[in-house]
Protein backbone atom coordinates (compact mmCIF):
# COMPACT_ATOMS: atom_id res chain seq x y z
CA UNK A 1 0.00 0.00 0.00
CA UNK A 2 2.77 2.71 0.97
CA UNK A 3 4.82 1.58 -2.58
CA UNK A 4 0.52 2.35 -3.83
CA UNK A 5 1.41 5.74 -2.59
CA UNK A 6 4.66 6.67 -3.18
CA UNK A 7 4.08 5.68 -6.75
CA UNK A 8 1.12 8.05 -7.38
CA UNK A 9 2.99 10.54 -5.75
CA UNK A 10 5.56 10.70 -8.34
CA UNK A 11 3.48 10.00 -11.01
CA UNK A 12 1.38 13.34 -9.94
CA UNK A 13 5.24 15.27 -9.67
CA UNK A 14 6.30 14.22 -13.11
CA UNK A 15 3.15 14.90 -14.38
CA UNK A 16 3.45 18.42 -12.98
CA UNK A 17 6.72 19.27 -13.95
CA UNK A 18 5.99 18.67 -17.69
CA UNK A 19 2.85 20.71 -17.71
CA UNK A 20 3.71 23.79 -15.47
CA UNK A 21 6.30 24.95 -18.01
CA UNK A 22 3.94 24.37 -21.18
CA UNK A 23 0.98 26.25 -18.78
CA UNK A 24 3.66 29.13 -17.56
CA UNK A 25 4.96 29.71 -21.09
CA UNK A 26 1.46 30.24 -22.35
CA UNK A 27 0.37 32.34 -19.95
CA UNK A 28 3.58 34.83 -20.76
CA UNK A 29 2.27 37.79 -21.82
CA UNK A 30 4.19 38.83 -25.75
CA UNK A 31 4.60 41.61 -28.13
CA UNK A 32 3.97 40.34 -31.22
CA UNK A 33 5.21 42.38 -34.60
CA UNK A 34 4.40 42.44 -38.05
CA UNK A 35 5.97 44.14 -40.91
CA UNK A 36 4.48 45.80 -43.65
CA UNK A 37 7.12 46.02 -46.49
CA UNK A 38 6.10 47.75 -49.72
CA UNK A 39 2.88 48.49 -51.26
CA UNK A 40 -0.41 47.75 -50.09
CA UNK A 41 -2.40 44.86 -51.54
CA UNK A 42 -3.90 41.54 -50.90
CA UNK A 43 -1.10 40.21 -49.83
CA UNK A 44 -0.74 42.92 -46.84
CA UNK A 45 -4.01 42.39 -46.21
CA UNK A 46 -4.23 38.85 -45.87
CA UNK A 47 -0.75 39.00 -43.98
CA UNK A 48 -2.08 41.10 -40.78
CA UNK A 49 -5.20 39.38 -40.81
CA UNK A 50 -3.21 36.07 -40.31
CA UNK A 51 -0.51 38.62 -37.32
CA UNK A 52 -4.41 39.29 -35.94
CA UNK A 53 -5.67 35.68 -35.63
CA UNK A 54 -2.27 34.49 -33.93
CA UNK A 55 -2.07 37.33 -31.66
CA UNK A 56 -5.92 36.47 -30.17
CA UNK A 57 -5.22 32.60 -30.22
CA UNK A 58 -1.81 33.72 -28.24
CA UNK A 59 -3.45 36.35 -26.24
CA UNK A 60 -0.64 38.43 -26.95
CA UNK A 61 -0.51 42.02 -25.05
CA UNK A 62 -0.49 43.96 -27.98
CA UNK A 63 0.88 43.66 -32.33
CA UNK A 64 3.11 45.96 -33.40
CA UNK A 65 1.84 47.08 -37.29
CA UNK A 66 5.41 48.27 -38.55
CA UNK A 67 5.07 50.19 -41.42
CA UNK A 68 7.19 51.33 -44.21
CA UNK A 69 4.66 51.67 -46.96
CA UNK A 70 4.48 54.50 -50.18
CA UNK A 71 0.80 53.10 -50.47
CA UNK A 72 -1.77 51.06 -52.20
CA UNK A 73 -4.83 49.79 -53.26
CA UNK A 74 -8.09 51.72 -51.81
CA UNK A 75 -9.97 48.11 -51.42
CA UNK A 76 -6.87 46.27 -49.70
CA UNK A 77 -6.67 49.58 -47.07
CA UNK A 78 -10.22 49.36 -46.14
CA UNK A 79 -9.99 45.81 -45.51
CA UNK A 80 -6.81 46.46 -42.89
CA UNK A 81 -8.81 48.77 -40.91
CA UNK A 82 -11.81 47.12 -40.99
CA UNK A 83 -9.81 44.25 -39.21
CA UNK A 84 -7.50 46.83 -37.11
CA UNK A 85 -11.14 48.08 -35.83
CA UNK A 86 -12.38 45.12 -34.94
CA UNK A 87 -9.45 43.16 -33.45
CA UNK A 88 -9.65 41.96 -29.61
CA UNK A 89 -5.56 42.66 -29.52
CA UNK A 90 -4.12 46.47 -29.52
CA UNK A 91 -2.59 47.53 -32.63
CA UNK A 92 0.38 50.04 -32.07
CA UNK A 93 0.96 51.47 -35.46
CA UNK A 94 4.61 51.83 -35.81
CA UNK A 95 6.59 53.63 -39.13
CA UNK A 96 9.88 52.27 -39.35
CA UNK A 97 12.95 52.22 -39.65
CA UNK A 98 14.40 55.48 -40.27
CA UNK A 99 14.03 56.55 -43.64
CA UNK A 100 11.05 54.62 -44.21
CA UNK A 101 7.30 56.46 -44.85
CA UNK A 102 4.06 55.90 -44.15
CA UNK A 103 2.36 58.12 -47.57
CA UNK A 104 -1.07 57.20 -48.86
CA UNK A 105 -3.05 53.96 -47.72
CA UNK A 106 -0.63 54.19 -44.66
CA UNK A 107 -1.30 57.35 -43.47
CA UNK A 108 -5.18 56.25 -43.07
CA UNK A 109 -3.99 52.81 -41.74
CA UNK A 110 -1.68 54.63 -38.97
CA UNK A 111 -4.81 57.04 -37.75
CA UNK A 112 -6.40 53.39 -37.26
CA UNK A 113 -3.77 51.87 -34.64
CA UNK A 114 -4.91 52.12 -31.04
CA UNK A 115 -1.61 53.75 -30.74
CA UNK A 116 0.46 55.33 -33.78
CA UNK A 117 4.06 56.38 -33.30
CA UNK A 118 7.39 56.47 -35.35
CA UNK A 119 10.94 56.26 -36.04
CA UNK A 120 12.96 59.14 -36.07
CA UNK A 121 13.56 60.44 -39.76
CA UNK A 122 10.58 58.92 -40.77
CA UNK A 123 7.58 61.00 -42.51
CA UNK A 124 3.56 60.44 -43.44
CA UNK A 125 1.28 62.05 -45.50
CA UNK A 126 0.49 62.37 -49.41
CA UNK A 127 -3.16 60.75 -48.85
CA UNK A 128 -4.98 62.17 -51.59
CA UNK A 129 -6.83 59.48 -53.41
CA UNK A 130 -5.52 58.67 -57.54
CA UNK A 131 -7.07 58.95 -60.09
CA UNK A 132 -9.37 56.42 -61.62
CA UNK A 133 -8.17 53.86 -63.70
CA UNK A 134 -9.11 54.43 -67.75
CA UNK A 135 -7.56 55.09 -70.68
CA UNK A 136 -4.90 57.99 -70.71
CA UNK A 137 -5.12 60.84 -72.46
CA UNK A 138 -3.89 61.91 -75.70
CA UNK A 139 -0.38 63.41 -75.17
CA UNK A 140 -0.94 67.07 -75.46
CA UNK A 141 -4.25 66.87 -75.60
CA UNK A 142 -6.97 68.39 -73.47
CA UNK A 143 -8.25 65.79 -71.17
CA UNK A 144 -11.25 67.81 -69.95
CA UNK A 145 -12.38 68.17 -73.67
CA UNK A 146 -14.91 66.34 -75.35
CA UNK A 147 -16.13 64.89 -71.88
CA UNK A 148 -19.25 64.51 -70.36
CA UNK A 149 -20.70 67.28 -67.83
CA UNK A 150 -22.37 66.99 -64.53
CA UNK A 151 -25.30 68.76 -63.30
CA UNK A 152 -22.95 71.51 -61.99
CA UNK A 153 -20.98 71.77 -65.23
CA UNK A 154 -17.99 70.42 -64.47
CA UNK A 155 -16.18 67.55 -66.47
CA UNK A 156 -17.56 63.77 -64.93
CA UNK A 157 -14.10 63.22 -64.29
CA UNK A 158 -13.73 65.96 -61.94
CA UNK A 159 -16.84 64.86 -60.04
CA UNK A 160 -16.21 61.70 -59.59
CA UNK A 161 -12.14 62.59 -58.07
CA UNK A 162 -14.25 64.83 -55.85
CA UNK A 163 -16.77 62.17 -54.36
CA UNK A 164 -13.51 59.96 -53.99
CA UNK A 165 -12.05 63.03 -52.30
CA UNK A 166 -14.70 63.60 -50.04
CA UNK A 167 -15.04 60.16 -49.02
CA UNK A 168 -11.35 59.86 -48.04
CA UNK A 169 -11.91 62.77 -46.19
CA UNK A 170 -15.06 61.21 -44.62
CA UNK A 171 -13.09 58.10 -43.65
CA UNK A 172 -9.80 60.00 -42.02
CA UNK A 173 -11.72 62.28 -40.28
CA UNK A 174 -14.02 59.55 -38.09
CA UNK A 175 -10.99 57.21 -37.74
CA UNK A 176 -9.39 60.74 -36.32
CA UNK A 177 -12.26 60.78 -34.21
CA UNK A 178 -12.11 57.56 -32.92
CA UNK A 179 -8.55 57.29 -31.85
CA UNK A 180 -8.66 60.93 -30.60
CA UNK A 181 -6.43 62.59 -33.10
CA UNK A 182 -5.98 65.92 -35.57
CA UNK A 183 -8.43 65.28 -37.83
CA UNK A 184 -7.99 68.88 -39.37
CA UNK A 185 -4.45 67.70 -40.49
CA UNK A 186 -5.79 64.43 -41.31
CA UNK A 187 -8.29 66.52 -43.89
CA UNK A 188 -5.40 68.82 -45.42
CA UNK A 189 -3.10 65.58 -46.18
CA UNK A 190 -6.01 63.78 -48.77
CA UNK A 191 -7.01 67.54 -49.78
CA UNK A 192 -3.59 68.65 -50.52
CA UNK A 193 -1.10 66.12 -50.05
CA UNK A 194 0.44 67.25 -46.83
CA UNK A 195 3.17 65.62 -45.50
CA UNK A 196 4.55 65.82 -41.76
CA UNK A 197 8.08 64.48 -40.11
CA UNK A 198 8.13 62.28 -37.23
CA UNK A 199 9.01 65.49 -34.65
CA UNK A 200 6.26 67.30 -36.62
CA UNK A 201 3.51 64.77 -36.59
CA UNK A 202 4.01 64.84 -32.66
CA UNK A 203 3.30 68.39 -32.40
CA UNK A 204 0.24 68.19 -34.59
CA UNK A 205 -0.91 65.24 -32.28
CA UNK A 206 -1.32 62.99 -35.36
CA UNK A 207 0.59 60.46 -33.51
CA UNK A 208 1.36 59.02 -30.21
CA UNK A 209 5.06 59.92 -29.54
CA UNK A 210 8.39 58.97 -31.46
CA UNK A 211 10.46 55.84 -30.26
CA UNK A 212 13.90 54.80 -31.82
CA UNK A 213 12.93 51.30 -31.25
CA UNK A 214 11.14 48.75 -30.38
CA UNK A 215 12.08 48.73 -26.82
CA UNK A 216 11.68 52.38 -26.15
CA UNK A 217 8.42 51.78 -28.04
CA UNK A 218 7.16 49.51 -25.67
CA UNK A 219 8.11 51.72 -22.72
CA UNK A 220 6.29 54.76 -24.05
CA UNK A 221 3.35 52.78 -24.67
CA UNK A 222 3.00 51.39 -21.27
CA UNK A 223 0.05 52.19 -19.57
CA UNK A 224 -1.98 54.17 -22.14
CA UNK A 225 -5.47 53.29 -22.10
CA UNK A 226 -6.94 52.51 -25.59
CA UNK A 227 -10.31 51.11 -26.82
CA UNK A 228 -9.89 48.17 -28.06
CA UNK A 229 -13.04 46.66 -29.50
CA UNK A 230 -15.30 49.37 -27.63
CA UNK A 231 -13.89 48.41 -24.31
CA UNK A 232 -11.30 50.44 -22.22
CA UNK A 233 -7.74 48.43 -21.72
CA UNK A 234 -4.62 49.92 -19.97
CA UNK A 235 -1.37 49.05 -22.05
CA UNK A 236 1.28 46.43 -19.75
CA UNK A 237 3.80 46.64 -22.04
CA UNK A 238 6.78 47.87 -20.56
CA UNK A 239 9.77 45.03 -21.10
CA UNK A 240 7.90 42.73 -22.86
CA UNK A 241 9.69 40.03 -24.98
CA UNK A 242 9.29 41.27 -29.08
CA UNK A 243 8.75 38.29 -31.54
CA UNK A 244 8.45 39.20 -35.26
CA UNK A 245 5.92 37.17 -37.22
CA UNK A 246 7.51 36.62 -40.51
CA UNK A 247 5.19 36.19 -43.91
CA UNK A 248 4.83 32.83 -45.12
CA UNK A 249 5.41 31.35 -48.40
CA UNK A 250 1.83 32.13 -49.71
CA UNK A 251 1.89 35.68 -48.63
CA UNK A 252 5.06 35.93 -50.51
CA UNK A 253 3.53 34.51 -53.81
CA UNK A 254 0.85 36.83 -53.56
CA UNK A 255 2.90 39.79 -53.32
CA UNK A 256 4.40 38.63 -56.23
CA UNK A 257 1.64 37.53 -58.59
CA UNK A 258 -0.93 40.12 -57.72
CA UNK A 259 1.18 42.63 -59.03
CA UNK A 260 -1.35 43.64 -62.46
CA UNK A 261 1.95 43.39 -64.70
CA UNK A 262 3.32 39.88 -63.76
CA UNK A 263 -0.67 38.68 -63.56
CA UNK A 264 -0.96 39.62 -67.02
CA UNK A 265 2.17 38.02 -68.37
CA UNK A 266 1.34 34.86 -65.86
CA UNK A 267 -2.24 34.68 -68.13
CA UNK A 268 -0.30 35.53 -71.61
CA UNK A 269 2.52 32.14 -70.99
CA UNK A 270 -0.44 30.38 -69.65
CA UNK A 271 -2.33 30.96 -72.85
CA UNK A 272 0.04 30.40 -75.64
CA UNK A 273 1.66 27.35 -73.42
CA UNK A 274 -1.62 25.55 -73.49
CA UNK A 275 -2.48 26.77 -77.66
CA UNK A 276 1.15 24.88 -77.92
CA UNK A 277 0.21 21.76 -76.05
CA UNK A 278 -2.85 21.58 -78.46
CA UNK A 279 -0.58 21.68 -81.52
CA UNK A 280 1.84 19.61 -80.02
CA UNK A 281 -0.04 16.68 -78.08
CA UNK A 282 2.13 14.98 -75.67
CA UNK A 283 4.51 17.61 -74.97
CA UNK A 284 2.77 17.55 -71.50
CA UNK A 285 5.22 20.65 -70.20
CA UNK A 286 3.81 23.35 -71.99
CA UNK A 287 0.53 22.39 -70.95
CA UNK A 288 1.02 21.97 -67.41
CA UNK A 289 2.87 25.12 -66.59
CA UNK A 290 0.26 26.90 -68.91
CA UNK A 291 -2.74 25.81 -66.59
CA UNK A 292 -0.85 26.87 -63.99
CA UNK A 293 0.32 30.13 -65.21
CA UNK A 294 -3.40 30.56 -66.42
CA UNK A 295 -4.73 29.83 -62.71
CA UNK A 296 -2.65 31.90 -60.99
CA UNK A 297 -3.09 34.79 -63.49
CA UNK A 298 -6.79 34.81 -63.00
CA UNK A 299 -6.54 34.50 -59.40
CA UNK A 300 -4.25 37.37 -58.76
CA UNK A 301 -6.57 39.37 -61.19
CA UNK A 302 -9.39 38.32 -59.05
CA UNK A 303 -8.10 39.77 -56.39
CA UNK A 304 -7.36 42.94 -57.38
CA UNK A 305 -10.11 45.50 -58.50
CA UNK A 306 -10.17 45.33 -62.19
CA UNK A 307 -12.83 46.45 -64.82
CA UNK A 308 -14.30 43.20 -66.71
CA UNK A 309 -14.54 44.63 -69.74
CA UNK A 310 -10.79 45.72 -70.14
CA UNK A 311 -9.75 42.05 -68.90
CA UNK A 312 -12.47 40.69 -71.85
CA UNK A 313 -10.87 43.01 -74.30
CA UNK A 314 -7.27 41.56 -73.71
CA UNK A 315 -8.66 38.25 -73.64
CA UNK A 316 -10.25 38.78 -77.28
CA UNK A 317 -6.66 40.56 -78.48
CA UNK A 318 -5.12 37.20 -77.42
CA UNK A 319 -7.24 35.05 -79.06
CA UNK A 320 -7.60 37.16 -82.09
CA UNK A 321 -3.36 36.75 -82.21
CA UNK A 322 -3.83 32.76 -81.78
CA UNK A 323 -6.41 32.65 -84.79
CA UNK A 324 -3.67 34.89 -86.60
CA UNK A 325 -1.11 32.32 -86.29
CA UNK A 326 -2.86 29.20 -87.48
CA UNK A 327 -4.55 31.79 -90.42
CA UNK A 328 -2.74 34.86 -91.36
CA UNK A 329 -4.46 37.91 -92.66
CA UNK A 330 -2.44 40.25 -90.90
CA UNK A 331 -5.80 42.31 -90.05
CA UNK A 332 -6.62 40.08 -87.00
CA UNK A 333 -2.78 40.58 -85.91
CA UNK A 334 -2.83 44.12 -85.75
CA UNK A 335 -6.90 44.22 -84.34
CA UNK A 336 -5.78 41.42 -81.92
CA UNK A 337 -2.90 44.34 -80.75
CA UNK A 338 -4.82 46.96 -80.80
CA UNK A 339 -7.80 44.97 -78.19
CA UNK A 340 -5.16 43.83 -76.25
CA UNK A 341 -3.86 47.49 -75.45
CA UNK A 342 -6.78 48.96 -74.96
CA UNK A 343 -7.63 46.28 -72.27
CA UNK A 344 -4.43 46.59 -70.56
CA UNK A 345 -5.57 50.41 -70.54
CA UNK A 346 -8.92 49.93 -69.01
CA UNK A 347 -8.30 46.57 -66.66
CA UNK A 348 -7.65 48.35 -63.12
CA UNK A 349 -11.28 50.22 -61.80
CA UNK A 350 -8.28 52.05 -59.97
CA UNK A 351 -4.71 52.37 -59.39
CA UNK A 352 -2.03 53.06 -56.60
CA UNK A 353 1.72 52.75 -56.01
CA UNK A 354 2.92 49.33 -56.78
CA UNK A 355 -0.34 48.77 -58.81
CA UNK A 356 -0.35 50.09 -61.93
CA UNK A 357 -0.06 49.06 -65.42
CA UNK A 358 3.12 49.48 -67.21
CA UNK A 359 3.90 50.36 -70.37
CA UNK A 360 7.18 49.40 -70.20
CA UNK A 361 5.96 45.84 -69.75
CA UNK A 362 2.63 45.83 -71.50
CA UNK A 363 3.73 47.28 -74.85
CA UNK A 364 6.96 44.94 -74.98
CA UNK A 365 4.49 41.73 -74.47
CA UNK A 366 1.99 43.15 -76.91
CA UNK A 367 4.71 43.57 -79.69
CA UNK A 368 6.77 39.55 -79.13
CA UNK A 369 2.75 38.32 -78.68
CA UNK A 370 2.25 39.68 -82.46
CA UNK A 371 5.81 38.85 -83.45
CA UNK A 372 5.23 34.89 -82.67
CA UNK A 373 1.95 35.14 -84.12
CA UNK A 374 3.54 36.62 -87.56
CA UNK A 375 6.33 34.15 -86.99
CA UNK A 376 3.83 31.32 -86.72
CA UNK A 377 1.86 32.75 -89.52
CA UNK A 378 4.62 32.37 -91.53
CA UNK A 379 5.64 28.75 -90.93
CA UNK A 380 1.85 27.79 -91.41
CA UNK A 381 1.75 29.64 -94.51
CA UNK A 382 5.40 28.22 -96.26
CA UNK A 383 3.92 24.55 -94.73
CA UNK A 384 1.07 24.82 -97.18
CA UNK A 385 3.01 25.54 -100.30
CA UNK A 386 5.17 22.53 -99.71
CA UNK A 387 4.77 19.22 -100.96
CA UNK A 388 2.95 17.14 -99.02
CA UNK A 389 4.92 15.02 -96.12
CA UNK A 390 1.70 12.55 -95.37
CA UNK A 391 -0.41 10.44 -96.81
CA UNK A 392 -0.51 8.96 -100.62
CA UNK A 393 0.56 12.38 -101.83
CA UNK A 394 4.10 11.91 -99.78
CA UNK A 395 4.94 8.99 -101.75
CA UNK A 396 5.15 10.30 -105.30
CA UNK A 397 9.00 10.13 -106.14
CA UNK A 398 10.07 8.04 -103.08
CA UNK A 399 12.59 5.59 -104.34
CA UNK A 400 11.85 1.76 -104.11
CA UNK A 401 12.99 -2.11 -104.41
CA UNK A 402 11.51 -4.63 -106.09
CA UNK A 403 11.07 -7.47 -103.78
CA UNK A 404 8.94 -9.68 -105.98
CA UNK A 405 7.81 -9.45 -109.77
CA UNK A 406 5.39 -11.68 -111.48
CA UNK A 407 3.30 -10.83 -114.69
CA UNK A 408 3.23 -6.91 -114.24
CA UNK A 409 3.08 -6.91 -110.59
CA UNK A 410 4.75 -7.58 -107.13
CA UNK A 411 6.16 -6.09 -104.17
CA UNK A 412 8.15 -3.23 -103.13
CA UNK A 413 9.81 -2.04 -100.22
CA UNK A 414 9.25 1.49 -99.59
CA UNK A 415 9.82 3.71 -96.74
CA UNK A 416 10.61 0.93 -94.99
CA UNK A 417 7.45 -0.58 -95.49
CA UNK A 418 6.87 -3.33 -98.17
CA UNK A 419 3.47 -1.97 -100.96
CA UNK A 420 2.12 -3.95 -103.37
CA UNK A 421 2.83 -2.18 -106.90
CA UNK A 422 2.58 -2.35 -110.40
CA UNK A 423 4.71 -1.19 -113.44
CA UNK A 424 4.39 0.46 -116.86
CA UNK A 425 7.75 -1.40 -118.11
CA UNK A 426 9.76 -4.22 -117.30
CA UNK A 427 11.53 -4.71 -113.99
CA UNK A 428 12.78 -7.24 -111.82
CA UNK A 429 13.96 -8.38 -107.99
CA UNK A 430 16.57 -6.48 -107.22
CA UNK A 431 15.68 -3.33 -109.65
CA UNK A 432 15.58 0.71 -108.26
CA UNK A 433 12.73 1.77 -109.31
CA UNK A 434 10.73 5.09 -108.31
CA UNK A 435 6.81 6.18 -107.48
CA UNK A 436 4.56 7.68 -110.04
CA UNK A 437 1.55 7.29 -108.64
CA UNK A 438 -0.70 5.96 -105.67
CA UNK A 439 -4.11 4.23 -105.86
CA UNK A 440 -6.18 1.91 -103.64
CA UNK A 441 -2.75 1.45 -101.77
CA UNK A 442 -1.08 0.11 -104.95
CA UNK A 443 2.01 1.54 -106.24
CA UNK A 444 3.18 2.59 -109.74
CA UNK A 445 6.43 2.55 -110.28
CA UNK A 446 8.93 2.99 -113.35
CA UNK A 447 12.52 1.64 -113.60
CA UNK A 448 15.55 4.30 -112.00
CA UNK A 449 18.38 4.51 -114.21
CA UNK A 450 21.08 6.48 -111.92
CA UNK A 451 24.32 7.77 -113.26
CA UNK A 452 27.07 8.62 -111.77
CA UNK A 453 25.72 11.64 -109.45
CA UNK A 454 22.59 9.24 -108.69
CA UNK A 455 20.32 11.54 -110.61
CA UNK A 456 17.42 9.92 -112.46
CA UNK A 457 17.55 10.07 -116.24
Amino acid sequence: MTFARVALFAAAFVVAAVVSPFSSAESEKVALSVAIDGAIGPASTRQLKEALDVAARRDAEVLILQLDTPGGLVTSMREMIADILASPVPVIGYVAPAGGHAASAGTYILYATHVAAMAPGTNLGAATPVEMGGLPSLPGGDKNKGEEKDATGRPASDAMMAKVTNDAVALIRSLAELRGRNGDWGEKAVREAASLSANAALQEHVIDFVARDTTELLQLADGRTVDVAGKKQVLATKGLPVETLEPGWFIRLLSVITDPNIAIILMLVGVYGIVFEFTSPGAVAPGVIGTICLVLGLYALNLLPINYTGLALMLLGVAFLVVEAVNPTVVLGFGGVAAFLLGAAMLLKTQGPGFAMSWAVIGPAAALTLGLALLTGTFVWAARKNPPRVGGEAMRGQPAEILDWQGGEGHVLALGERWRAKANGPVAPGDSVEVTDVSDLVLTVRRREAGDNGAIK
